[in-house]
């Protein structure tokens, strides 16, 4: 039997320190995926990692020793003990795991609720995920799942209306630091999604950008073109500094870009502001130490935003029932996984003794012709699913009841059936349903 959970740690539960050192790139996130389906217990991965999540998905067999493999591999990434750690962690099982994975993609447990870039990034996780092979038929129904209820949340809802976003959000916080925008000097320090949208919303506020590129300077090319702006090497950026009013840095480099000799060469203690949108930050903590410089990180931003979350209740509520009508759909589909090896391996069973029987009564039948022993062949093959029909059906009907166990077991024992390798080829994996608890 093996059970479906997560492990992680957000920005609601960890301090963005920790959440730095977990942050994981591809190819980290990829080693992770190996070590763990190395595990024997363990049948499926993937990872998910962004600037203010990091978690674990798996299937495993024994969930126990699970996340403590887990645990002990988030731990090494971070270069700290694993009991350091567990204060700041989530662990969800079965339905919760999926309704976790659910509300992440619909943006529901975003820093901005309904923020959209979620939705890419569970995608982009999943991907991963089967690239490297770690993802099986649990995780590709549940990850595929999220990504469906997300998209028909926003078709059906207003909780994404506005465009609102932590690159919108901290445009906002530059406003209010410096004042209106229009005609101000930025700097947007990356090529990635958050830099596309830094760049849409500063130029709606009508400043000057320059796209900073610290590896695909075609990408910022392609961003200063379509906002009005100039591209540069990341070489450039200690020249950009002691002219930007504003900088915005959103790479996803493992060190800093702005280091606090950068600034104190460049500002000559004048007015800087530096919002950093980075986890791990591209902003080195002594910046804020230098004379006339501002630094606002994604903390700050998320602070900002909780106090800006008002109005979007309504909208959460209804992609909250959006989101439980479409587990109750993966949570029917996982149950069943419960009865369909069994309702494999009857229809094996059948199939085995309709060819036997044929090959048994093949030296009676020399005298008819080939068209009269097809229709002998196929009156045999109809009787026995007949026969079947409605055993099948009634199995199918109890998946993830009550009596799902005791109709299977029956079953089994009935014809002597042997489900095990039925079970394997036709699931890959024998899963324990999900079912919500029950009150008394």
């Amino acid at each position: 039997m093996s059970e479906l959970l997560v492990l992680g740690l957000s920005h609601r539960t960890a301090p963005l320190e920790l959440r730095e050192a977990v942050a994981l790139t591809e190819g980290r996130a990829a080693a992770v995926m190996t070590e763990l389906t190395a595990a024997e217990t363990v049948g499926e991965a993937a990872v998910l990692s962004t600037c203010n999540r990091t978690e674990i998905y798996l299937v495993a067999a024994d969930p126990v020793e699970a996340e403590s493999l887990a645990l002990g591999s988030l731990a090494r990434q971070a270069d700290t003990r694993p009991t350091e750690m567990a204060g700041h962690l989530y662990s969800l099982r079965q339905r919760g795991a999926a309704e976790h994975l659910f509300r992440v993609a619909a943006g529901l447990e975003s820093m901005v609720i309904g923020e959209a870039e979620i939705q890419g990034q569970v995608r982009r996780a999943h991907e991963l995920a089967l690239v490297e092979g770690a993802s099986g038929p649990i995780l590709n129904r549940v990850f595929h799942g999220a990504v469906a209820a997300a998209g028909r949340a926003r078709e059906q809802t207003a909780i994404g209306r506005g465009g609102v976003s932590v690159p919108s959000v901290s445009v906002e916080i530059a406003r209010s630091a410096i004042g209106e925008l229009a005609g101000r000097t930025a700097v947007v320090v990356g090529t990635g999604e958050t830099a596309t949208l830094l760049g849409r919303s500063l130029a709606a506020r009508g400043a000057r950008i320059t796209f900073v590129a610290n590896r695909h300077f075609d990408k910022a090319s392609e961003l200063a073109a379509a906002h009005g702006g100039h591209a540069a090497r990341i070489d450039e950026l200690p020249g950009l500094l002691a002219e930007a009013e504003v900088v915005v840095t959103a790479t996803a480099s493992p060190h800093h870009v702005i280091e606090p000799e950068d600034l104190a060469a460049a500002t000559g203690g004048r007015q800087l502001l530096l919002i950093d949108l980075a986890v791990p930050r591209d902003i080195a903590p002594g910046c804020r130490e230098v004379e006339g410089v501002s630094v606002r990180d994604i903390d700050d931003v998320q602070a900002v935003a909780e106090r800006n979350a008002g109005g979007r209740e309504a909208e959460a509520r209804q992609v909250e029932r959006i989101l439980e009508s479409e587990l109750d759909r993966f949570e029917a589909w996982l149950s069943s996984l419960e009865v369909m090896p069994t309702v494999a391996a009857l229809r094996a069973h059948g199939d085995e003794v309709v060819a036997r029987v044929i090959a048994e009564n093949q030296g009676r039948w020399q005298s008819l012709e080939q068209a009269d022993r097809e229709r002998v062949e196929a009156m045999v093959r109809a009787v026995a699913s007949r026969l079947l029909h409605a055993p099948t059906r009634r199995l199918r009907e109890v998946a993830g009841s009550d009596r799902a166990y005791e109709s299977v077991s029956t079953v089994r024992e009935l014809f002597a059936l042997e489900v095990e390798a039925a079970a394997e080829s036709a699931t890959d994996a024998v899963v324990t349903p999900i079912r919500r608890k029950t009150e008394g």
